[in-house]
C-alpha cells in the first residue's frame, strides 16, 4: 500500500494523461461492441465540444493543482483534519480518504450544483448533451472545473489526505467517470450487482434523463452509498431514458462551443427560472 501511495505521490503528468486517455480510448472502443443505445450521430463529431472541454478541465486542475498540494502538506504536516486525528491503519485510511472524497469532491459538489441557481447555469453543459458516451465524462464548462476543485480541496482540508491519496483519488474518479457516461451495456443482473456499491452505468443513465425527478438523482461518481444513504437513489429502465434537458431543447451535443461557454449567460436564463420554480 504504501509503495502505491509513494506512487503516486510523484506521478508523472505523462502517466496521469495515458490514464486519461487509456479509459476514453477502451471505454469508446467498448461502446462499438456493445452499446446501450444505437445513436444516429457522428461519433467523432459528437466528441470534439467534449474533448474541448476535457481539456479546459485539465488546465484548470493544472494550474491549480498547487493550491491542492499546498492544502494537502499542511494538514499533514500540521496534523490536521479527520484522518490525522483517527491515526488508522494505512489502508483503513488510504480507503476512507478516498470514500470522503467521493463524497466533497463528487457527490456535494454536485448535489449543490443542481439546488444553487448560478452554479446549475454552470453544471447545464453537462446535462445538454442528448447522446451520452464517455466522452461526456468531462464535458464541464471551465467555471464547473473551478467550482468542483473548490469542493474536492475543501474535502481534502477537513479530511487531512495526504498528496499520494489525493492523487489516486483523482485517477480512480477519472476512470469511473469514464466507465458510468459510457455507452455501454452491461448484463442487467451484473449492473444491478455493482451499484450496490459503485455507479454503474445504468444507474448513472438516470441522472441524464432529461426530465425531473430523475435530474436531480443519482449524484454520485465512484460510490453509490452516497445516494442510496442520503435519499437521492432512483432506478429507470433503460428504455424510458431520453437524454438532455427539457427546459433548453435547441441546446444539443454539437453545439458549437463557444454557444455553451456562453450559455450559462445567456438568454436562457428566464427560461431556467422556470425550472427551478418548479423544484420549489
Amino acid at each position: 500500500m504504501q509503495s502505491l501511495l509513494n506512487y503516486f505521490e510523484t506521478i508523472p503528468s505523462l502517466h496521469r494523461s495515458i490514464i486519461l486517455v487509456g479509459g476514453i480510448t477502451f471505454f469508446w472502443v467498448l461502446e462499438y461492441a456493445v452499446p446501450l443505445f444505437r445513436f444516429n450521430y457522428k461519433k467523432v463529431k459528437h466528441a470534439w465540444p467534449n474533448i474541448f472541454f476535457t481539456l479546459t478541465t485539465i488546465i484548470i486542475n493544472f494550474v491549480l493543482a498547487f493550491i491542492l498540494l499546498k492544502t494537502s502538506d499542511w494538514t499533514v504536516s500540521n496534523s490536521f483534519g479527520i484522518l490525522q486525528w483517527l491515526k488508522l491503519p494505512l489502508w483503513a485510511s488510504v480507503l476512507l480518504g478516498i470514500i470522503f472524497l467521493d463524497f466533497f469532491g463528487a457527490w456535494l459538489a454536485h448535489y449543490v450544483q443542481h439546488k444553487i441557481k448560478p452554479l446549475w447555469m454552470l453544471h447545464l453543459i453537462h446535462h445538454t448533451d442528448n447522446n451520452v458516451d464517455t466522452t461526456t465524462a468531462n464535458r464541464h464548462h471551465p467555471g464547473e472545473s473551478i467550482i468542483r476543485f473548490v469542493f474536492t480541496t475543501l474535502g481534502v482540508f477537513i479530511l487531512g489526505v495526504p498528496i499520494g491519496v489525493v492523487l489516486l483519488y483523482q485517477s480512480l474518479s477519472v476512470v469511473f467517470s469514464q466507465f458510468n457516461h459510457a455507452n455501454i451495456r452491461l448484463p442487467k443482473k451484473v449492473d444491478t450487482i455493482l451499484s450496490f456499491l459503485i455507479v454503474s452505468p445504468d444507474m448513472h443513465k438516470v441522472h441524464h434523463h432529461l426530465k425531473l425527478p430523475y435530474t436531480d438523482t443519482n449524484y454520485g461518481n465512484i460510490f453509490s452509498i452516497w445516494d442510496r444513504i442520503l435519499g437521492t437513489f432512483s432506478k429507470m429502465k433503460n428504455e424510458e431514458i431520453v437524454y438532455g434537458i427539457d427546459t433548453y431543447p435547441d441546446v444539443d451535443s454539437n453545439s458549437k462551443i463557444g454557444k455553451l461557454l456562453k450559455l450559462p449567460f445567456g438568454k436562457y436564463r428566464v427560461t431556467q427560472e422556470a425550472k427551478f420554480s418548479e423544484k420549489l
